[in-house]
């Protein structure tokens, strides 16, 4: 007698690695939404009073997204300062959260992931930062077996990048039924600036400029009449502007990958770099990915785009790099990476309680300890000792990851 074998794996395969999308309307689609988006932030009090009746409150977006009569909610918006620059960021209610999540997992993100390269490495599941890290290091390993450290890397930046992301060319990357692309054109329409102030002049080569969303909430809101509306600029904060962070200068990422032909390439979100043996050859790829990205309306930074010698010091995603003669990649973290952080134990350490205080220290650490040196590790660890009284030792949160402690004297 035969047994039938059968490849489980294969045949089981996850929904994320499936083809199966589903509809925004549907009801599952917009529970999984609404758990994915009070997530950090249950404790607040709009979320907590859209807990207490979740299911008759997503039947109700549920009606408004299959008659499409769905409204968004006026959002909040604050300035944050974070290393050296404001930011203005968008607080939306839960009910929005729900909706543009679910229209970025369903719809958006399935749409677009086969298009992006495999080094683009921001918000997407299994890739992140680290990735992006750890992407860069075999890039320059990969680079030092062919021509050793005598290259160069084109650091690239964008000026403003959200700020100037054209709502057209944005729709224009997906190809989405009648209900996903009218909420996706809502959507964007939230994110139009008020520009009525403008004269016809200036308002005729808005489009082509560089927008600043700080400058422009300084204008006095009663110039703002609605007379005039810039179609570009996404909201900081929103779902959606996090998908198009990773998707808008897909052409240009194409352009470098496919059209040239560059191997060593990768992109988180508006920061990139490019390896390569030739400074020549990289001041040339600058001014083509000037053209390509004046195409979709951003704006190359012309102080933090620049051409560095691998053997030089340069940071990129805020660790200072190096490839030393040998092949070694040197890594060292920002100073003011460290300042930051131990400021902001200082101030949270009366506020949270012990065991999240303890989670928050210990992840950070562990994410960073390699990139620090030996005084550092001390340092930060005798900061955390004073603030919670007890505490293990740097040691033993690398026994957490299994490292031994000799392995980073």
């Amino acid at each position: 007698m035969s047994i039938l074998k059968v490849n489980i794996k294969h045949d089981a395969g996850s929904y994320e690695k499936s083809s199966y999308k589903r509809e925004i309307t549907d009801g599952n689609a917009l529970y999984d939404a609404y758990l994915q988006a009070k997530r950090g932030s249950d404790w607040k009090p709009h979320a907590q009073r859209f807990e207490m009746n979740h299911l008759v409150e997503l039947a109700k977006i549920q009606r408004g997204l299959e008659s499409e009569t769905l409204t968004f909610r006026q959002p909040s918006t604050f300035v944050v300062n974070e290393r050296g620059k404001s930011r203005a960021i968008t607080g939306e209610q839960i009910h929005d959260r729900i909706v543009k999540r679910c229209l970025c997992d369903e719809a958006l993100l399935p749409a677009i992931h086969d298009r992006l390269i495999y080094d683009n490495g921001a918000s997407l599941k299994g890739r992140g930062i680290t990735f992006s890290r750890n992407r860069l290091d075999t890039h320059l390993r990969r680079f030092y077996k062919e021509h050793g450290n005598q290259g160069y890397i084109l650091l690239v930046d964008y000026v403003k990048y959200f700020d100037n992301i054209r709502h057209k060319e944005f729709v224009g990357l997906f190809d989405l039924p009648e209900t996903e692309s009218w909420l996706l054109s809502q959507t964007v329409k939230q994110s139009r600036v008020d520009v009525s102030y403008m004269d016809d002049e200036t308002f005729k080569g808005a489009m082509d400029s560089v927008f600043n969303s700080l400058d422009h909430q300084k204008i006095d809101r009663s110039r703002l009449t609605g007379e005039k509306y810039l179609d570009k600029h996404l909201n900081i904060g929103d779902q959606v502007s996090q998908v198009a962070g990773i998707a808008y200068p897909t052409p240009i990422d194409n352009y470098i990958k496919i059209v040239r032909g560059v191997r060593y390439y990768a992109r988180y979100m508006d920061d990139s770099y490019v390896v390569h043996h030739d400074r020549e050859y990289l001041e040339e790829l600058w001014q083509d990915i000037v053209e390509q990205a004046k195409k979709i309306g951003i704006t190359i930074h012309p102080h933090k785009t620049r051409i560095c010698k691998l053997s030089d010091k340069w940071r990129f995603l805020q660790i200072q790099y190096s490839l030393t003669e040998t092949g070694r990649i040197i890594k060292k973290i920002h100073p003011k990476r460290m300042t930051t952080m131990r400021r902001k134990l200082k101030k949270l350490a009366p506020l949270l309680p012990e065991k999240e205080f303890q989670n928050l220290y210990q992840s950070w650490f562990l994410n960073h300890y390699k990139m620090m040196s030996r005084l550092q590790r001390e340092n930060i660890e005798k900061l955390y000792k004073e603030l919670t009284k007890e505490a293990p030792t740097w040691h033993s949160h690398l026994k957490v990851i299994g490292l031994a402690k000799e392995w980073i004297i």
